[in-house]
């Protein structure tokens, strides 16, 4: 496990590895859980930046509670048992009142106990799974579990929206084994068949062990009589790009469309899975949804992005930048820096009755006066419900021809 523990007045730009630590007293301690590394270290790495800006930022105005925040990060490494150490060693050792993270479902399922035992928030920015809301509705989490992207439930009713305004009628399924992938599955299966189309192996699912390493030997798809017009598929970038090179090396899916999900929504994934002998990226024509970053502050969120790391949005770092403005806003509203205090305002600062604010330092002012507020974020207006969870809406996306990831729409699970 890797742990960096900074004091910003800078953003982070620590590689993995080294550690800072500045210690303070009384001083509000948040810490994360990013996957540096792991299947999911290309959608983790640009988060230390994002996270990094939103408590640069409020520490530049002032901190919290007259004190400056303190950022502790820990690198999940995709993997839940790793991430449970990580996180007891930030609840034990740092002391921390909140964490941003997980990013994988399968680790935020692995932490949640610990963090509710122990009194700490934990607000996700990318853990999608419909598991969550299911367990919240049971009381499991008391309050300190939210998350700034949109449950599954939503994506799966936009993805079978999608599927079917192309006019796919036949389609068959392969996710990766974990709560991510298989809760995405059912919720798709449902909606698909809702609008009228047929999921072809839904009683012979192609579910993946995210542990494995090469699909050359194995039989992946097709042990059903109707072949499908289009692939659902719900992966993780590493695992996923083997798992797509052997299905094309294998001849399995050069006749059908692949629909993909927010999990490879990266720039260098078409180049991940490569290219066939004439050079053109295997991925070409594939389609997609991802939660959209819509929110009032967004495009200030996105000058101040460019301007400090020379960068381009990536998916959920709007979402990050969120869920730790938050964390912080909580606790200014709570006048106490612990995790039983956040929680009492998480959802107050979020989208209570309070003045509709974007600037970070506007509404830390405005909580410092005793006054209320309702952040508007960069990633929406993160209105969470009982449940912790807010609505999203989907960008839809295409592979062009030149391996680019192209936005070409936006559609509603409604």
């Amino acid at each position: 496990m890797h742990t960096i523990t900074i004091l910003f007045p800078a953003i982070l730009t620590a590689a993995c590895g080294e550690s800072i630590t500045t210690p303070l007293e009384g001083g509000l301690k948040i810490g994360t859980l990013i996957p540096l590394t792991g299947d999911l270290s290309s959608l983790g790495q640009p988060m230390p930046e994002a996270i990094g800006l939103a408590v640069d930022t409020v520490n530049q105005c002032g901190g919290v509670n007259g004190k400056p925040v303190t950022l502790v990060i820990e690198d999940s490494q995709t993997n839940p048992a790793v991430a449970a150490m990580a996180m007891t060693k930030l609840i034990e050792k740092e002391e921390v009142a909140g964490v941003v993270g997980g990013f994988a479902s399968s680790v935020s399922t692995a932490v949640l106990p610990l963090a509710v035992r122990n009194q700490v928030m934990l607000i996700s920015p990318a853990s999608t799974s419909p598991i969550f809301t299911q367990q919240a509705q049971k009381g499991e989490f008391e309050g300190y579990w939210a998350r700034t992207a949109p449950p599954d439930t939503y994506q799966a009713g936009a993805l079978a929206k999608l599927a079917r305004e192309k006019g796919f009628k036949l389609v068959s399924t392969v996710v990766i084994d974990n709560e991510y992938g298989i809760g995405f599955e059912q919720e798709f299966i449902e909606a698909f068949e809702l609008l009228g189309g047929t999921v072809v192996n839904k009683y012979q699912p192609m579910q993946y062990d995210p542990n494995t390493t090469t699909f050359d030997n194995q039989v992946l798809l097709y042990s059903f009589g109707n072949t499908p017009e289009a692939v659902v598929a719900v992966l993780y970038p590493q695992t996923g790009a083997l798992w797509l090179k052997a299905a094309y090396e294998q001849n399995l899916i050069e006749q059908v469309t692949l629909i993909l999900t927010d999990g490879v929504y990266l720039e260098d994934f078409p180049e991940q899975v490569g290219k066939t002998n004439d050079g053109k990226f295997l991925l070409t024509g594939a389609i997609g949804t991802i939660p959209s970053a819509n929110g009032r502050g967004l495009d200030n969120f996105t000058k101040v992005w460019q301007q400090q790391t020379g960068k381009e949005v990536s998916a959920f770092v709007p979402h990050a930048y969120d869920a730790t403005v938050l964390l912080m806003l909580a606790a200014e509203a709570a006048k106490q820096n612990t995790g039983e205090g956040i929680k009492s305002q998480m959802r107050e600062v979020a989208g209570g009755t309070g003045k509709k604010v974007t600037d970070v330092c506007e509404a830390m002012e405005l909580l410092r006066q005793g006054k209320k507020i309702n952040y508007q974020g960069a990633s929406s207006n993160v209105d969470f419900d009982d449940n912790g969870d807010v609505i999203g809406d989907y960008d839809t996306w295409v592979v062009e021809s030149d391996g680019k990831l192209k936005v070409n729409g936006k559609i509603s699970p409604d």
